[in-house]
Protein backbone atom coordinates (compact mmCIF):
# COMPACT_ATOMS: atom_id res chain seq x y z
CA UNK A 1 0.00 0.00 0.00
CA UNK A 2 1.11 3.60 -0.42
CA UNK A 3 2.86 4.85 2.58
CA UNK A 4 0.48 7.29 4.50
CA UNK A 5 -2.63 6.77 5.45
CA UNK A 6 -3.86 10.18 5.57
CA UNK A 7 -6.56 11.23 2.89
CA UNK A 8 -5.72 13.92 0.51
CA UNK A 9 -6.97 15.46 -2.72
CA UNK A 10 -3.54 15.12 -4.53
CA UNK A 11 -3.23 12.25 -6.73
CA UNK A 12 -0.23 10.98 -5.33
CA UNK A 13 -0.78 12.21 -2.01
CA UNK A 14 1.30 9.45 0.81
CA UNK A 15 3.79 8.84 -2.01
CA UNK A 16 7.26 9.08 -0.62
CA UNK A 17 10.32 10.11 -3.47
CA UNK A 18 13.68 9.71 -2.69
CA UNK A 19 15.43 11.33 -5.28
CA UNK A 20 18.99 10.67 -5.94
CA UNK A 21 19.12 12.83 -9.16
CA UNK A 22 20.91 15.35 -10.62
CA UNK A 23 20.95 17.70 -13.43
CA UNK A 24 17.81 17.13 -15.55
CA UNK A 25 16.63 13.86 -16.19
CA UNK A 26 15.79 12.76 -12.91
CA UNK A 27 15.32 15.92 -11.32
CA UNK A 28 12.40 16.50 -14.37
CA UNK A 29 11.14 13.13 -13.07
CA UNK A 30 10.42 13.76 -9.35
CA UNK A 31 9.14 17.38 -9.96
CA UNK A 32 6.63 15.93 -11.97
CA UNK A 33 5.85 13.61 -8.95
CA UNK A 34 5.76 16.37 -6.90
CA UNK A 35 3.48 18.81 -8.77
CA UNK A 36 1.00 15.59 -8.15
CA UNK A 37 1.72 15.71 -4.45
CA UNK A 38 4.18 13.24 -3.85
CA UNK A 39 6.40 14.06 -1.16
CA UNK A 40 9.83 14.24 -2.97
CA UNK A 41 12.95 14.55 -1.08
CA UNK A 42 15.72 15.44 -2.72
CA UNK A 43 19.17 14.38 -1.19
CA UNK A 44 22.14 16.46 -2.10
CA UNK A 45 25.78 16.66 -1.24
CA UNK A 46 26.55 19.09 1.94
CA UNK A 47 27.92 22.08 0.84
CA UNK A 48 27.40 22.06 -3.38
CA UNK A 49 24.37 20.25 -4.05
CA UNK A 50 23.03 19.27 -7.16
CA UNK A 51 25.37 20.78 -10.03
CA UNK A 52 22.57 22.99 -11.27
CA UNK A 53 22.48 25.10 -8.56
CA UNK A 54 25.78 26.39 -9.99
CA UNK A 55 24.60 27.15 -13.71
CA UNK A 56 24.18 30.11 -14.43
CA UNK A 57 24.27 33.03 -15.69
CA UNK A 58 21.47 34.06 -14.94
CA UNK A 59 21.07 34.22 -11.16
CA UNK A 60 18.25 35.39 -9.08
CA UNK A 61 18.63 38.32 -6.59
CA UNK A 62 19.22 35.96 -4.13
CA UNK A 63 21.49 33.85 -5.87
CA UNK A 64 19.24 30.73 -7.05
CA UNK A 65 20.29 29.90 -10.58
CA UNK A 66 17.16 29.55 -13.15
CA UNK A 67 18.41 26.50 -14.53
CA UNK A 68 17.89 24.96 -11.21
CA UNK A 69 14.63 26.46 -10.50
CA UNK A 70 13.44 24.76 -13.52
CA UNK A 71 13.18 21.24 -12.84
CA UNK A 72 12.94 21.28 -8.69
CA UNK A 73 9.60 22.96 -7.71
CA UNK A 74 7.84 20.69 -4.87
CA UNK A 75 10.17 18.96 -2.89
CA UNK A 76 12.36 19.45 -0.09
CA UNK A 77 16.00 19.28 -0.12
CA UNK A 78 18.19 16.96 2.75
CA UNK A 79 21.65 17.55 2.57
CA UNK A 80 23.07 13.83 3.36
CA UNK A 81 26.77 12.55 2.63
CA UNK A 82 26.91 9.65 1.34
CA UNK A 83 30.28 8.95 1.19
CA UNK A 84 30.35 8.20 5.04
CA UNK A 85 28.83 5.28 6.68
CA UNK A 86 26.15 7.23 8.94
CA UNK A 87 24.83 9.00 6.03
CA UNK A 88 24.18 6.02 4.15
CA UNK A 89 22.73 4.47 6.99
CA UNK A 90 20.32 7.72 7.19
CA UNK A 91 19.66 6.82 3.34
CA UNK A 92 18.49 3.48 4.32
CA UNK A 93 16.19 4.55 7.02
CA UNK A 94 14.31 6.97 4.93
CA UNK A 95 13.95 4.67 2.17
CA UNK A 96 12.58 2.24 4.42
CA UNK A 97 10.00 4.57 4.71
CA UNK A 98 9.49 6.00 0.76
CA UNK A 99 7.38 4.13 -1.98
CA UNK A 100 10.09 4.98 -4.68
CA UNK A 101 13.64 5.72 -4.81
CA UNK A 102 15.15 7.50 -8.27
CA UNK A 103 18.54 7.73 -9.12
CA UNK A 104 21.13 9.01 -11.70
CA UNK A 105 24.97 7.93 -9.72
CA UNK A 106 27.66 6.44 -11.75
CA UNK A 107 27.19 2.65 -12.78
CA UNK A 108 28.66 0.57 -10.01
CA UNK A 109 28.58 3.66 -7.54
CA UNK A 110 25.44 2.71 -5.32
CA UNK A 111 26.10 -0.74 -5.70
CA UNK A 112 29.57 -0.16 -4.31
CA UNK A 113 27.60 1.73 -0.88
CA UNK A 114 25.22 -1.06 -0.53
CA UNK A 115 22.31 0.95 -2.29
CA UNK A 116 21.69 -1.05 -5.66
CA UNK A 117 18.41 -2.70 -6.10
CA UNK A 118 19.00 -5.95 -5.43
CA UNK A 119 20.23 -5.25 -1.73
CA UNK A 120 17.70 -2.10 -1.26
CA UNK A 121 15.16 -4.67 -1.98
CA UNK A 122 15.59 -7.09 0.81
CA UNK A 123 15.27 -4.07 3.22
CA UNK A 124 12.19 -2.82 1.61
CA UNK A 125 10.39 -5.66 -1.16
CA UNK A 126 7.83 -3.63 -1.89
CA UNK A 127 10.47 -0.15 -3.01
CA UNK A 128 9.96 0.94 -6.68
CA UNK A 129 13.70 1.71 -7.94
CA UNK A 130 14.29 3.53 -10.83
CA UNK A 131 17.32 4.16 -12.19
CA UNK A 132 18.27 6.94 -15.31
CA UNK A 133 21.61 6.66 -17.28
CA UNK A 134 23.07 7.48 -20.67
CA UNK A 135 22.68 3.84 -21.89
CA UNK A 136 20.71 1.90 -19.62
CA UNK A 137 22.50 -1.16 -17.57
CA UNK A 138 22.93 -4.14 -20.29
CA UNK A 139 24.63 -3.39 -23.71
CA UNK A 140 28.74 -2.42 -24.60
CA UNK A 141 27.89 1.66 -23.81
CA UNK A 142 26.47 0.90 -20.24
CA UNK A 143 29.50 2.46 -18.30
CA UNK A 144 29.73 5.58 -20.73
CA UNK A 145 28.33 9.35 -19.04
CA UNK A 146 25.43 10.56 -20.34
CA UNK A 147 24.84 13.89 -21.97
CA UNK A 148 22.04 14.27 -23.76
CA UNK A 149 23.80 16.39 -26.64
CA UNK A 150 26.14 13.68 -27.20
CA UNK A 151 22.62 11.05 -27.13
CA UNK A 152 21.20 13.61 -29.63
CA UNK A 153 23.40 12.74 -31.92
CA UNK A 154 24.01 8.69 -31.67
CA UNK A 155 20.78 8.33 -31.01
CA UNK A 156 19.78 9.91 -34.77
CA UNK A 157 18.08 13.23 -33.86
CA UNK A 158 20.68 15.44 -35.23
CA UNK A 159 21.19 13.46 -38.62
CA UNK A 160 17.34 15.00 -39.37
CA UNK A 161 17.65 18.48 -37.86
CA UNK A 162 18.90 20.95 -39.49
CA UNK A 163 19.34 22.71 -42.96
CA UNK A 164 19.69 20.10 -45.93
CA UNK A 165 23.32 21.86 -46.84
CA UNK A 166 25.37 22.39 -44.00
CA UNK A 167 25.58 20.89 -40.69
CA UNK A 168 23.42 19.37 -38.51
CA UNK A 169 21.77 20.41 -35.48
CA UNK A 170 20.88 19.83 -31.99
CA UNK A 171 17.57 21.27 -30.45
CA UNK A 172 17.04 24.11 -28.83
CA UNK A 173 16.41 22.59 -25.63
CA UNK A 174 18.02 18.90 -23.89
CA UNK A 175 15.43 17.01 -25.70
CA UNK A 176 16.77 13.69 -24.50
CA UNK A 177 17.30 14.34 -20.80
CA UNK A 178 13.33 16.15 -20.78
CA UNK A 179 11.79 12.95 -22.61
CA UNK A 180 13.89 10.61 -20.02
CA UNK A 181 12.06 12.30 -17.46
CA UNK A 182 8.89 11.86 -18.90
CA UNK A 183 9.36 8.56 -19.36
CA UNK A 184 10.69 7.76 -15.96
CA UNK A 185 7.88 9.53 -14.19
CA UNK A 186 5.74 7.18 -17.01
CA UNK A 187 7.13 3.83 -15.75
CA UNK A 188 7.28 5.01 -11.80
CA UNK A 189 3.40 5.52 -11.88
CA UNK A 190 2.85 2.17 -13.98
CA UNK A 191 4.69 0.65 -10.92
CA UNK A 192 3.00 2.21 -8.38
CA UNK A 193 -0.45 1.39 -9.99
CA UNK A 194 0.59 -2.29 -10.48
CA UNK A 195 1.89 -2.43 -6.76
CA UNK A 196 -1.40 -1.72 -5.35
CA UNK A 197 -2.50 -4.52 -7.19
CA UNK A 198 0.46 -6.80 -6.50
CA UNK A 199 2.19 -5.38 -3.71
CA UNK A 200 5.61 -6.08 -5.56
CA UNK A 201 7.92 -3.58 -6.24
CA UNK A 202 9.36 -2.83 -9.27
CA UNK A 203 13.35 -2.16 -10.83
CA UNK A 204 13.23 0.46 -13.65
CA UNK A 205 16.51 0.83 -16.13
CA UNK A 206 16.03 4.27 -17.84
CA UNK A 207 18.27 5.07 -20.51
CA UNK A 208 18.66 8.26 -22.27
CA UNK A 209 19.67 6.22 -25.41
CA UNK A 210 16.43 4.61 -25.14
CA UNK A 211 14.27 7.37 -24.81
CA UNK A 212 15.99 9.29 -27.88
CA UNK A 213 15.49 6.56 -30.34
CA UNK A 214 12.12 6.35 -29.28
CA UNK A 215 11.07 9.89 -29.79
CA UNK A 216 12.15 8.85 -33.43
CA UNK A 217 9.30 7.74 -33.70
CA UNK A 218 8.00 8.42 -37.57
CA UNK A 219 10.83 8.68 -39.29
CA UNK A 220 12.43 5.27 -37.62
CA UNK A 221 9.13 3.74 -39.12
CA UNK A 222 9.99 5.46 -42.52
CA UNK A 223 13.26 3.69 -42.48
CA UNK A 224 12.13 0.47 -41.17
CA UNK A 225 9.60 0.21 -43.83
CA UNK A 226 11.85 1.54 -46.80
CA UNK A 227 15.27 0.90 -46.19
CA UNK A 228 15.73 4.58 -47.51
CA UNK A 229 17.92 7.15 -45.00
CA UNK A 230 15.82 10.10 -43.42
CA UNK A 231 17.90 13.22 -44.12
CA UNK A 232 18.01 16.52 -43.14
CA UNK A 233 14.63 19.05 -44.17
CA UNK A 234 15.18 21.93 -42.83
CA UNK A 235 12.27 23.04 -40.99
CA UNK A 236 9.72 20.78 -43.85
CA UNK A 237 8.42 17.74 -42.78
CA UNK A 238 9.35 14.69 -44.68
CA UNK A 239 6.14 13.13 -45.48
CA UNK A 240 4.15 16.56 -45.77
CA UNK A 241 4.01 19.47 -47.87
CA UNK A 242 3.16 22.62 -47.69
CA UNK A 243 4.65 21.84 -43.93
CA UNK A 244 7.38 24.23 -43.05
CA UNK A 245 8.98 27.98 -42.37
CA UNK A 246 7.99 30.62 -44.48
CA UNK A 247 8.80 34.07 -45.15
CA UNK A 248 6.60 37.02 -45.15
CA UNK A 249 7.72 40.60 -46.12
CA UNK A 250 8.68 41.15 -42.68
CA UNK A 251 9.56 38.07 -41.67
CA UNK A 252 9.43 34.16 -40.83
CA UNK A 253 5.86 32.33 -39.94
CA UNK A 254 5.00 28.46 -39.87
CA UNK A 255 2.09 27.47 -42.15
CA UNK A 256 0.84 24.17 -42.34
CA UNK A 257 -1.67 22.48 -45.17
CA UNK A 258 -1.97 19.13 -43.54
CA UNK A 259 -4.25 17.16 -46.27
CA UNK A 260 -5.48 17.69 -49.73
CA UNK A 261 -8.64 19.05 -48.15
CA UNK A 262 -6.82 21.91 -46.50
CA UNK A 263 -4.77 22.67 -49.35
CA UNK A 264 -7.76 23.03 -52.14
CA UNK A 265 -9.05 25.60 -49.36
CA UNK A 266 -6.26 27.83 -49.02
CA UNK A 267 -5.58 28.10 -52.85
CA UNK A 268 -8.88 28.87 -52.68
CA UNK A 269 -8.39 31.36 -50.11
CA UNK A 270 -5.37 33.13 -52.16
CA UNK A 271 -7.10 33.06 -55.51
CA UNK A 272 -4.89 30.05 -56.44
CA UNK A 273 -7.32 27.50 -57.27
CA UNK A 274 -4.77 26.38 -60.56
CA UNK A 275 -3.07 25.61 -58.39
CA UNK A 276 -4.78 22.82 -56.23
CA UNK A 277 -5.99 21.75 -59.72
CA UNK A 278 -2.72 21.34 -61.30
CA UNK A 279 -2.05 17.74 -61.28
CA UNK A 280 1.72 18.38 -59.52
CA UNK A 281 0.44 19.82 -56.70
CA UNK A 282 -3.62 18.42 -56.63
CA UNK A 283 -1.86 15.72 -54.00
CA UNK A 284 -0.05 15.80 -50.86
CA UNK A 285 2.31 12.50 -52.84
CA UNK A 286 2.79 15.43 -56.04
CA UNK A 287 3.57 17.74 -53.86
CA UNK A 288 5.80 15.91 -52.16
CA UNK A 289 7.63 15.04 -55.57
CA UNK A 290 7.65 18.83 -56.61
CA UNK A 291 8.06 20.35 -53.33
CA UNK A 292 10.91 22.74 -54.41
CA UNK A 293 8.64 24.20 -57.57
CA UNK A 294 5.64 24.56 -54.63
CA UNK A 295 7.94 26.09 -51.64
CA UNK A 296 9.35 28.80 -54.08
CA UNK A 297 5.86 29.25 -55.63
CA UNK A 298 4.76 29.98 -51.97
CA UNK A 299 7.77 32.27 -50.94
CA UNK A 300 6.96 34.52 -54.13
CA UNK A 301 3.17 34.66 -52.92
CA UNK A 302 4.07 35.16 -48.59
CA UNK A 303 6.49 37.56 -49.77
CA UNK A 304 3.69 40.20 -50.75
CA UNK A 305 2.13 40.75 -47.56
CA UNK A 306 3.06 40.81 -43.87
CA UNK A 307 3.01 37.44 -41.78
CA UNK A 308 0.31 38.52 -39.44
CA UNK A 309 -1.78 39.25 -42.80
CA UNK A 310 -1.03 34.86 -43.60
CA UNK A 311 -1.46 34.50 -40.13
CA UNK A 312 -5.13 35.65 -39.89
CA UNK A 313 -6.03 34.47 -43.03
CA UNK A 314 -5.30 31.02 -42.54
CA UNK A 315 -6.99 31.10 -38.71
CA UNK A 316 -10.08 32.58 -40.60
CA UNK A 317 -10.38 29.40 -42.83
CA UNK A 318 -9.36 27.00 -40.30
CA UNK A 319 -5.74 26.51 -41.44
CA UNK A 320 -2.85 25.87 -39.22
CA UNK A 321 -0.53 29.12 -39.51
CA UNK A 322 1.52 30.56 -36.41
CA UNK A 323 4.14 33.65 -36.00
CA UNK A 324 7.90 32.08 -34.40
CA UNK A 325 7.56 33.28 -31.22
CA UNK A 326 10.84 34.08 -29.05
CA UNK A 327 10.10 33.51 -25.35
CA UNK A 328 9.08 36.66 -24.81
CA UNK A 329 6.26 36.44 -26.88
CA UNK A 330 5.66 33.03 -26.10
CA UNK A 331 5.13 34.09 -22.38
CA UNK A 332 2.97 37.24 -23.68
CA UNK A 333 0.89 35.05 -25.70
CA UNK A 334 -3.17 35.72 -24.88
CA UNK A 335 -3.14 31.71 -25.07
CA UNK A 336 -0.30 31.06 -23.05
CA UNK A 337 -1.59 34.30 -20.33
CA UNK A 338 -5.46 32.46 -20.50
CA UNK A 339 -3.82 28.79 -19.59
CA UNK A 340 -1.68 31.01 -16.53
CA UNK A 341 1.58 29.12 -17.25
CA UNK A 342 4.03 31.56 -15.79
CA UNK A 343 3.23 31.79 -11.75
CA UNK A 344 5.13 33.90 -9.35
CA UNK A 345 5.94 31.40 -6.15
CA UNK A 346 6.88 32.75 -2.35
CA UNK A 347 10.88 31.77 -2.03
CA UNK A 348 12.58 32.10 1.05
CA UNK A 349 15.57 33.89 -0.30
CA UNK A 350 14.04 36.19 -3.27
CA UNK A 351 10.46 36.68 -1.68
CA UNK A 352 8.89 35.55 -5.06
CA UNK A 353 10.47 33.22 -7.95
CA UNK A 354 8.67 33.00 -11.20
CA UNK A 355 8.27 29.11 -12.45
CA UNK A 356 6.25 27.67 -15.64
CA UNK A 357 3.17 25.90 -14.10
CA UNK A 358 3.00 22.16 -14.91
CA UNK A 359 1.37 21.27 -17.83
CA UNK A 360 -0.23 18.09 -16.02
CA UNK A 361 -3.72 20.20 -15.95
CA UNK A 362 -6.11 18.18 -14.40
CA UNK A 363 -9.32 20.05 -13.26
CA UNK A 364 -10.86 17.82 -10.88
CA UNK A 365 -7.68 17.11 -8.97
CA UNK A 366 -5.44 20.16 -9.69
CA UNK A 367 -1.48 20.41 -9.60
CA UNK A 368 -0.12 22.73 -7.52
CA UNK A 369 3.11 24.39 -6.07
CA UNK A 370 3.52 23.56 -2.81
CA UNK A 371 7.06 24.05 -2.93
CA UNK A 372 9.18 26.41 -4.62
CA UNK A 373 12.82 25.27 -5.62
CA UNK A 374 14.31 24.10 -2.02
CA UNK A 375 17.35 26.09 -1.04
CA UNK A 376 20.27 23.74 -0.56
CA UNK A 377 19.54 21.55 3.01
CA UNK A 378 16.39 23.95 3.57
CA UNK A 379 14.59 20.90 4.73
CA UNK A 380 17.06 18.73 6.59
CA UNK A 381 16.43 19.44 9.88
CA UNK A 382 12.73 18.89 9.98
CA UNK A 383 13.13 15.67 7.51
CA UNK A 384 15.36 13.88 10.21
CA UNK A 385 12.83 15.13 13.28
CA UNK A 386 9.45 14.38 11.27
CA UNK A 387 10.55 10.88 9.66
CA UNK A 388 13.38 9.49 11.64
CA UNK A 389 12.30 11.32 14.99
CA UNK A 390 16.33 12.78 15.60
CA UNK A 391 16.21 15.43 18.07
CA UNK A 392 18.09 18.76 17.75
CA UNK A 393 21.09 17.97 19.26
CA UNK A 394 21.58 14.83 17.07
CA UNK A 395 20.81 16.60 14.14
CA UNK A 396 23.57 19.02 15.21
CA UNK A 397 26.10 16.54 15.91
CA UNK A 398 25.65 15.20 12.36
CA UNK A 399 26.53 18.43 10.76
CA UNK A 400 29.29 18.55 13.20
CA UNK A 401 30.39 15.32 11.65
CA UNK A 402 29.87 16.49 8.27
CA UNK A 403 27.22 13.81 7.26
CA UNK A 404 24.69 16.23 6.86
Amino acid sequence: MISSPEPSDKLLDGVRVVDLTRILAGPYCTMLMGDLGADVIKVEVPGHGDDTRQWGPPFTAGGESAYFLAANRNKRSLTLNLKSERGRLILKKLIQKADVLIENFRMGTLEKWGLDYEQLKELKPDLIYCTVTGYGYTGPYRDRPGYDFIVQALGGFMSVTGPEAGEPFRAGIAIADLASGIYACNAVLASLYARERTGAGQRIDISLLDCQVALMSYVASNYLVSGDRPRRFGNAHPNIVPYEVFEAQDGFFAFAAGNDLQWAKFCEAVDREAWGADEQFATNPARLENRSELVKLLNQLFSTRSAEHWIQLCEGIGLPAGPINTMDAVLSDPQVLARELVVEVPHPTDGSVPLLRSPLNIPTTPSEIRYPPPTLGQHTDHILSELLSLDSAEIQALREAGVV
